[in-house]
């Protein structure tokens, strides 16, 4: 392909959730799930799994579950899964003891899952399919989870419809690209930037107002507010038990025996000690939970030393 058509390829992406009835050929299918395959992986481990959903009964839980009616309408339908389940298994299979990483699990998880559903999605897009990425699973991991029978190590990160469009194409636009392309370091945007991005991005909302529609989300009291506790809660019966909050680490204290917890700003990191009166632990950190994180570690260590 030339330069001019691979940005004409790109050029026509654009999300679709209204899908014509149309049932993708076998080969398709099969062409879609070989482009994921392919995908990169971090340390060759493969820490991802797709789900497709055939059940129709099934595609319409998820698509009430989620709030997205096209999980039932389209073509074909996924549930994008972070795996490191089935690598646990794989390695307590040959003798090994699988190690304690959750939150490197999460970082590489996702990333493995992400890259294996875009390649499908731009296959798809190559056979003159379009598709979508779902968020709204975040709305119902638990019940998804149940469904799917999803085991621990195992977590949705997202949906991904496909099928043939029954709407019009849509621009979407972006940012400026020099807020998203950076060269040798972070370019933090001025004010005026900001404004102009703004300026660009007021057509993708029904009122022009992107930040408005980006404080239903991301501000004080948005969306994303809640899918906070429902996310850790997740990932804490999931096993990603690096999800903590200070309620839990102020519980490991008293449990070893460390009733007095003090935190306290110097400088620019969070000071934190634990006390039980003849022997006191200090950790640091820029917030409280790291700092707290470390004067547990501190304690651990003493007490392994002393059994």
């Amino acid at each position: 392909m030339t330069p001019q058509e691979v940005r004409a390829f790109f050029e026509a992406h654009w999300t679709v959730r209204q899908y014509q009835n149309f049932q993708m050929p076998l080969e398709h299918l099969e062409t879609l799930l070989f482009a994921a395959h392919r995908a990169p992986t971090d340390a060759t481990a493969q820490m991802y799994s797709l789900i497709r959903l055939e059940n129709p009964e099934l595609r319409q839980s998820i698509a009430t579950l989620s709030s997205n009616p096209h999980f039932a309408s389209s073509s074909e339908a996924f549930i994008v899964c972070a795996d490191v389940y089935r690598l646990k298994s794989l390695l307590e299979r040959q003798g090994y003891t699988f190690g304690h990483w959750p939150a490197v699990a999460v970082h590489f998880a996702i990333g493995d899952a992400v890259m294996a559903a875009q390649n499908l999605l731009l296959a798809a897009e190559m056979l003159g399919y379009r598709g979508c990425w779902i968020g709204g699973v975040l709305s119902a991991l638990s019940p998804i989870s149940d469904l799917l029978e999803l085991p621990e190590g195992v977590f949705p990160f997202a949906g991904l419809t496909i099928g043939l469009p029954a709407e019009e194409p849509k621009f979407r636009p972006r940012v400026q690209p020099e807020l998203l392309f950076h060269t040798d370091k972070y370019h933090q945007p001025s004010a005026e930037e900001l404004d102009a991005a703004l300026e660009r991005m007021a057509p993708i909302t029904a009122r022009g107002d992107w930040a408005q529609s980006l404080a239903r989300y991301f501000a004080t009291g948005g969306s994303m507010e809640t899918r906070e506790g429902l996310l850790r809660d997740f990932l804490g019966e999931q096993g990603f038990s690096h999800v903590q909050n200070l309620d839990e680490l102020f519980t490991r204290a008293e449990e070893l025996g460390y009733p007095e917890v003090v935190l306290r700003r110097k400088g620019a990191i969070i000071e934190a000690w634990i006390d039980e009166g003849r022997i006191a632990h200090r950790g640091e950190g820029k917030g409280a939970t790291k700092a707290l994180e470390g004067a547990l570690e501190a304690a651990e260590i003493v007490a392994r030393a002393s059994e």
